[in-house]
């Protein structure tokens, strides 16, 4: 056996783990029921807005809280809003240090987002209108767009 396949044998690749999922906050708001359960001429204008914040809290373990708010209109009028932000704890291991804030950013709310959909789909569905199934989030354009707000604000803040 040659030292490069003992060495695979030992090494361990990247290894992460979903230790906890839970709803750290969430708000419903259905402002003008009834009169906003009749069936509406046009429909509704929906607007989502998404953010992701993450942090360490272990050697190897890290809590996302993905933010998912929105709100439905018609004509100016509410229908309804929401306000949920989902929480994980999660484990990574064996991750080079230029890749972890990525994984943090990317694959952990990406893991968490088909369980926050699916609280708001009900929660829209209890509310009295049809389930809101929001599309899937392209976390990695998310988080190359957050990467580059953050160097132009570096870019063009003064130095002291």
């Amino acid at each position: 056996m040659t030292d490069a396949a003992a060495n695979n044998q030992t090494d361990e690749g990247p290894i992460l783990n979903a230790l906890a999922q839970y709803i750290k906050d969430f708000s419903f708001e259905n402002p003008n029921a009834p009169r906003s359960l009749a069936p509406q001429e046009k429909s509704p204008e929906i607007s989502i807005q998404v953010n992701v914040g993450g942090n360490q809290i272990g050697d190897e373990d890290y809590v996302v809280d993905l933010t998912l708010e929105g709100k439905a209109t018609v004509d100016g009028e509410v229908l309804f809003a929401f306000e949920l932000v989902y929480g994980g704890v999660f484990r990574l291991r064996n991750v080079p240090a230029e890749h972890i804030h990525p994984t943090v950013m990317i694959e952990f709310p990406r893991l968490l987002f088909p369980f926050a959909r699916q609280i708001i789909a009900d929660a829209v569905r209890n509310g009295g209108f049809p389930p809101l199934f929001i599309d899937p989030i392209d976390f990695t354009a998310l988080y190359r767009q957050k990467i580059a707000e953050l160097q132009t604000e570096q870019a063009n803040s003064p130095i002291s």
